[in-house]
């Protein structure tokens, strides 16, 4: 079985997301819709057998790196992202600022 660390993350630009190829032939994603330099991550994908190992992280992860390298500010519409975020507050400066409140109002 795949390690987190094994993950390789794939930025499908024409589909806007980002994705991972598991073992059984699934696919688990994170998906955004580009506006401007901003990207919405609106929703995270992992087959239910795969959750627990990481690969949402991994998805995030990637999409903040992306967004950072790209000079992007991130929208997490995602309630998984939203609590990546809390998790990994080395990002929070690539939140769109009109959605930066979601942070402070619930902890």
């Amino acid at each position: 079985m795949q390690e987190a660390a094994d993950f390789k993350v794939r930025h499908n630009e024409s589909r806007h997301r980002f994705e991972i190829d598991l073992e059984d032939g699934a696919l688990a994603l994170l998906a955004y819709l580009p506006r401007d330099r901003t990207l919405n991550l609106v929703h995270t994908e992992v087959p239910a057998p795969w959750e627990g190992r990481g690969i949402a992280a991994r998805l995030a992860q990637a999409a903040m790196e992306y967004a950072r390298e790209a000079g992007f500010t991130v929208i997490p519409s995602c309630p998984y992202v939203q609590e990546y975020l809390r998790h990994h507050r080395e990002y929070m400066a690539l939140v769109d600022p009109s959605f930066a409140r979601i942070f402070h109002s619930r902890g």
